[in-house]
């Protein structure tokens, strides 16, 4: 199979990143052909990007040019907002490719992609109507919401158009974005993976030293329930990751035994995550698959998860609680903290589970089927 990736780096890099390097890891490990072609917001200007959006990317050609020389099979698309837009794809069935639109989160419809506002889940834009988002600013600026706001509006019925398959990360992800407008016949479910080697060999959560959050120091992480949990469960507490949140959390976290690890390498994280006992991830937005979810079980880590998105699909109902009850949470965190057999049981459980859903082997089959489809 002869690959072309695409990807719209974010201007914070995150998972999608991440999945994007995998995928072309795993593909070169089975003896595929890839190339990936990047485009970065951080380096784009606001009048390079605004052009982007509202014309439904920039340079086309390029995209073309490159599928057309490694006789492309499948062009493979993640993030395509603001520089690669829809005429990527166009360029890539011009140079006889089939295409393959990744959604990760819920960019296709929503300006921030994460589809939260004033404190939850928000689905207010549906189909091409993007003005509730234009309404709230969504974006920060006026201008930029406005840019958003016609770019989205302009450019979705045209990937519909030019997308062969979409690829869905959870169940609860594809379901949301069918009710948001997404041509499900041409959807397939695949959850994100964890390579061989980050399986642990058993679970040691009954050794764990803390309580673990990971990831961006955003309000829709819910971190600031993971403190109050701890605080009142009497649990020590690891924070890994850097945001603009951090100052309001360590306000909430002042006396209490919490430490903030700061931005950490992946390495450094999987140091991190090993000591651990449990990992908290009480997001208040619907996250379709993180890979703070996914390490967690494969390291052997017990998982307590927020109760939306596709968090029930990877832990299990039975380990999900309201993202906001900062009582249940405590209370939760409390009972498996104070009963290490009772972790490592959790920790194996997990285990397994990872090793059944999200391997690489598995992610690998769903991957040729999508794009033999």
């Amino acid at each position: 199979m002869r690959v072309l990736l695409l990807h719209n780096r974010y201007r914070h890099q995150g998972g999608e990143e991440r999945a994007v390097h995998d995928i072309a890891e795993l593909l070169r490990r089975r003896g595929d052909t890839v190339e990936v072609l990047e485009r970065s917001s951080a380096d784009a200007g606001r009048a390079r990007a605004a052009q982007g959006m509202l014309s439904g990317g920039v340079d086309p050609d390029e995209v073309f040019h490159r599928a057309r020389r490694m006789r492309a099979d499948v062009v493979h698309a993640h993030n395509v907002h603001p520089l690669l837009g829809w005429r990527a794809l166009a360029a890539a069935r011009s140079a006889g490719a089939r295409t393959v639109l990744h959604l990760h989160n819920f960019r296709l419809f929503c300006a921030i992609a994460i589809a939260y506002h004033d404190g939850g889940p928000c689905f207010r834009c549906r189909g091409t109507d993007t003005r509730p988002g234009l309404r709230l600013r969504c974006r920060g600026s006026l201008a930029e919401a406005a840019v958003y706001a016609a770019g989205l509006h302009r450019q979705q019925p045209r990937f519909y158009e030019q997308v062969n398959r979409f690829i869905a990360v959870s169940r609860a992800t594809a379901a949301r974005l069918e009710s948001l407008g997404l041509v499900t016949d041409r959807t397939v479910v695949l959850p994100n993976f964890v390579f061989g080697d980050g399986f642990a060999r058993t679970s040691a959560a009954d050794r764990g030293e803390y309580a673990l959050v990971s990831g961006r120091l955003v309000e829709e992480k819910g971190f600031d329930t993971a403190i109050a949990a701890a605080r009142a469960a009497s649990v020590p507490l690891a924070i890994a990751g850097d945001g603009p949140d951090e100052g309001r959390l360590r306000g909430l976290a002042a006396g209490a035994d919490v430490r903030f690890a700061g931005r950490l390498s992946q390495t450094a994280l999987a140091g991190v995550r090993e000591r651990a006992g449990v990992v908290l991830v009480p997001s208040r937005w619907e996250e379709p698959c993180p890979y703070a979810v996914l390490d967690a079980l494969a390291a052997g880590v017990p998982v307590l998860a927020g109760k939306l998105g596709g968090l029930p699909e990877l832990v299990g109902a039975e380990a999900t609680l309201p993202p906001d009850d900062a009582g249940a949470w405590g209370r939760a965190l409390g009972d498996l903290w104070h009963d290490p057999a009772r972790r490592r049981e959790q920790g194996d459980a997990g285990l397994a589970r990872a090793r059944e859903l999200f391997s690489a082997e598995r992610y690998y089959d769903g991957l040729m089927r999508a794009y033999a489809a």
